[in-house]
């Protein structure tokens, strides 16, 4: 094969055919410096934001000119990238001997079991801009020096060199080309390995290619210019690979027989009819060798599309994103203007006249396709008209697909076509123009005249919806793996990092929406265990009867999990004990006011202040001595204050012989550890036990003072748990903390759990700290719910509901297909397999179906899920031994 590039110059290519072409990547995503330059669109969008992207691609289509190309690769994908982008951020440190190894680390070995072997891939769009020239000696020295490189490795000669000045040239009609651009679609120029990278993937197409993530770092492939000329490494051994339309395959061919007795030659060109084979016009592939084995593509060219198609479905492009297999596309667009394209439809209008005269005379009349074709250009003529920018987009359009073998190509190639017959498309796999279209596909080639014949005529904004700049992704770059992406037919993994959300200065909170049985606790729960696996720190309020964040925490976290239980009182959370100094005082006396009743500014909250003062200035502060500290008031004082102080003394003394407040006034009970970020990695406050006035209560002071003395308790309760929380999430902005409320109802009912809610959201980015809440309606998730910059959506069987869920993740409430997709579509009841689907929005805005993953870790398998009767684990749980020393590990992935 002719390598087509002959020299590169950062993005400039100067092919072996006498052109120079600039290349651009489109959607390049994080620069050099891991600034991203675009928001990057899901699958799912809502109608504004369609619209918006449909004017930029208008508009970069009505800004080019001349013969531009697009090229839509799926870049290969091998496990380790993902291994490396779960890792990366990560700082490492040293081991300590004697330690096992660090629990992300078994994410990641799960991740690359999990993804072993599968066929993964990832859209890639790049765009080629052939460069005009100025003078008519600049294209003949360039056909010239084409031609002499060519011929010169034949002759032993080194072949001409570009000029300095030419080079100079090329660059400033580039600037002028990205100026034109700039204000669409982000781009970048591309680098020279990846230009060299888009030749080895069209080269190694079913076969092990090379990485396109190695490529966008690499400094290889560069020209230099010396000495006044432009000198590029030799690009030869990208041409070292044999073409063969038609190969034949071993697999289906029976050649055995003539492979042992030496008749059948390396080309594969023996006469078809002499070998157990069929005809070569039954064999529309092409078969690629290389030294990393045999590959085989099939090339199919768009030759009709429909004269009219709605908005909805006329994205043809993005739509092959939902197939099994990989399609590349390859568009060779020429661009006519408005009055040259007007020209040409009055040619062929006359020529219809011309043909409707020659019909009259015949009995049978004038076909109904004249009438069709002459009100087709009679529209196409009224929108040329409508704007002196529009342009007339006369595009081939080439498919291709692969395969490790012929059969698999050929049948990957007949679903392809079938699909787009289905959507009034006809794509056809031309027999002998297999290599041509092959040709097409690699940057720096002049267009063979031969494909002419399935041109497509359009408007710019007519193709502009076929979706072929549209690139979409859902997650985040890096982070935890989360599961794998539902809207792409291939597998693509899903990543979502939130510890990393307030560095990129975005809420790290997270709301996750859905029915009882859905799939939201286990969503936490992975989130949480990927929080502290990774080095942060997560604190859980559990008001589930089971416990079930405590089992949880117990097996995923063994040894360094702290378990608060309001019921059993195991712990104390006396505020004077766990906080020093004014934070102390402060929610201690606003515990008391808020358990007594009492006002701040009465007598009975001056003496109340008092003794909290007197207490926590004692050897051993604790609420227990604020008791004794008002009995000696009420003995010593007179006046008000005395029965102020025996009246305190008389309600703090009912309170604190109840269980439930035993963990706030027992003084032998051990204080809470709050230093989470050296002791735990995990704390957990169960809430079962606890029981808070109904919300209508809270608005009636009368009716809230009537209330039982356990509800009383527990909301005066709720706010020391609050308090716990607030201040462990902020305790240390360098390591990320994340707040996770399951069933958040239940804390939102009270105003000091809105209160631990409205904080967290409003002030956790600057803290370092996220909330991680589950509700079964959006509503439930408060009013500042707009915050929370990660969405996710489970199955949600009533309509009302599922509304609420599509408007907070930010898509059409109305849609009737939407609201069918999460009432039904979502991880539909009794159907094994289908659990975890999610719609998942996180803060680049896209949104995407996905399908979250389990890792097969024992410890977390042993008991991540509700289910009654049955558990996903598949063995017993390996973890350490009671007892076992395991505070010392490292905290970081080496």
């Amino acid at each position: 094969m002719r390598v087509p590039i002959r020299h590169i110059a950062g993005h400039l290519v100067w092919s072996a055919q006498g052109s120079v072409w600039a290349l651009y990547r489109l959607h390049p995503g994080p620069d050099p410096h891991g600034r991203r330059e675009e928001t990057v669109q899901g699958t799912h969008v809502p109608a504004a934001v369609r619209d918006e992207q449909l004017a930029k691609v208008t508009h970069l289509v009505r800004s080019l000119s001349g013969a531009p190309r697009l090229f839509g690769l799926c870049a290969q994908v091998d496990p380790g990238e993902i291994a490396l982008r779960m890792i990366e951020g990560i700082e490492p440190a040293e081991q300590t001997p004697g330690v096992g190894q660090h629990p992300w680390v078994e994410n990641v070995e799960a991740a690359l079991d999990l993804l072993d072997g599968q066929e993964m891939h990832r859209r890639t769009l790049w765009l080629a801009i052939p460069l005009k020239s100025e003078t008519a000696g600049w294209q003949v020295s360039a056909s010239l020096s084409a031609a002499w490189a060519g011929i010169a490795p034949v002759l032993g000669m080194r072949p001409v060199p570009v000029a300095r000045r030419e080079v100079a040239a090329c660059r400033e009609q580039a600037a002028r080309v990205e100026a034109a651009l700039a204000g669409g679609i982000a781009f970048r120029p591309a680098r020279p390995a990846e230009i060299v990278w888009m030749v080895q993937h069209a080269l190694h197409r079913g076969l092990a290619e090379p990485l396109l993530a190695e490529a966008e770092t690499s400094e290889l492939y560069a020209g230099q210019i010396r000495d006044s000329v432009l000198r590029s490494p030799s690009y030869a051994d990208l041409g070292q690979v044999r073409l063969q339309e038609g190969g034949i395959d071993p697999g289906l061919d029976d050649v055995g027989e003539l492979k042992n007795a030496g008749q059948l030659p390396r080309s594969g060109r023996t006469a078809w009819w002499r070998i157990n084979t069929g005809s070569p016009l039954a064999r529309r592939w092409l078969q690629v060798e290389t030294g990393a084995g045999v590959g085989y593509q099939a090339q199919l060219a768009l030759a009709e599309c429909p004269p009219a198609v709605s908005q909805d479905a006329a994205d043809l492009f993005a739509q092959l994103e939902a197939l099994d297999f990989p399609v590349d596309y390859t568009i060779d667009l020429t661009l006519v203007p408005a009055e040259k394209a007007r020209d040409q439809v009055r040619r062929k209008k006359n020529e219809l006249i011309d043909q409707a005269d020659q019909y009259d005379a015949r009995p049978t009349g004038m076909p109904a396709s004249l009438t069709e074709a002459a009100r087709d250009l009679g529209e196409l003529d009224a929108r040329l008209s409508r704007t002196s920018v529009e342009v007339e987009v006369q595009s081939v359009t080439v498919l291709t697909v692969w395969g490790p073998t012929a059969a698999l190509c050929d049948a990957r190639a007949r679903a392809l076509a079938a699909l787009l017959a289905g959507a009034d498309y006809r794509a056809v796999r031309p027999a002998g123009l297999q290599q041509a279209l092959f040709t097409l596909g690699l940057p720096g080639t002049v267009r063979p005249g031969v494909v002419r014949e399935f041109t497509q005529h359009q408007v710019s904004e007519d193709w502009a919806l076929s979706g072929a700049f549209t690139a979409s992704e859902v997650g985040d770059p890096n982070g935890m793996f989360l599961g794998l992406d539902l809207d792409a037919g291939t597998t693509r993994p899903v990543m979502i990092n939130v510890a990393d959300a307030p560095k990129v200065d975005a809420s790290a909170s997270m709301g996750i929406v859905g029915d009882l049985g859905a799939g939201k606790s286990v969503l936490q729960k992975l989130v949480a265990e990927a929080v502290w696996a990774r080095g942060g720190c997560a604190i859980c309020i559990d008001r589930t009867p089971v416990r079930e964040w405590a089992t949880f925490a117990r097996t995923a976290a063994e040894g360094r999990v702290q378990i608060i239980d309001a019921a059993r009182a195991a712990v104390s959370i006396d505020p004077l004990r766990m906080f020093d100094g004014p934070e102390g005082r402060h929610y201690a006396l606003s515990y008391l006011t808020l358990q007594l009743g009492i006002g701040p500014m009465s007598t009975h909250g001056e003496v109340l202040h008092h003794a909290v003062e007197q207490a926590a200035a004692d050897e051993q502060p604790s609420m227990h001595r604020v008791l004794q500290v008002l009995k000696d008031m009420a003995a010593s004082e007179v006046g008000r204050r005395k029965d102020a102080a025996s009246t305190l003394a008389g309600l703090i003394r009912v309170v604190a012989t109840n269980p439930l407040a035993r963990m706030v006034f027992d003084p032998t009970l051990p204080p809470v550890r709050l230093d989470a970020s050296s002791t735990t990695d995990m704390i957990v406050i169960t809430t079962t036990g606890l029981k808070l006035p109904p919300k209508a209560a809270f608005d009636k002071p009368e009716v809230l003072q009537q209330q039982p003395l356990e509800a009383l308790i527990g909301r005066a309760v709720l706010y020391l748990i609050a308090a716990i929380a607030r201040q462990t999430a902020f305790e240390d902005p360098e390591r990320f903390t994340q707040v996770v409320l399951d069933e958040l109802y239940w804390l939102t009912s009270s105003a000091e759990g809105t209160a631990l809610v409205h904080e967290i959201l409003h002030d956790g980015r600057k803290h370092g700290a996220g909330l991680l809440a589950g509700s079964h309606d959006a509503q439930e998730l408060g009013p500042d719910r707009g915050l929370m910059a990660y969405r996710a959506l489970a199955r949600t069987t009533n309509r009302e509901r599922a509304r609420h869920g599509l408007e907070f993740i930010g898509l059409d409430p109305d849609d009737p297909v939407l609201v069918r997709l999460v009432t039904t579509g979502l991880s539909p009841v009794g159907q094994r397999g289908r659990e975890g689907e999610f719609l998942l929005t996180c803060p680049r805005q896209n949104t995407g179906r996905i399908k979250v993953t389990i890792p097969r870790i024992p410890r977390i398998t042993a008991s991540i899920t509700t289910t009654p009767g049955r558990r996903t684990n598949t063995g017993p749980p390996t973890v350490p031994a009671a007892g076992e020393a395991v505070d010392d590990r490292p905290r970081e992935n080496v």
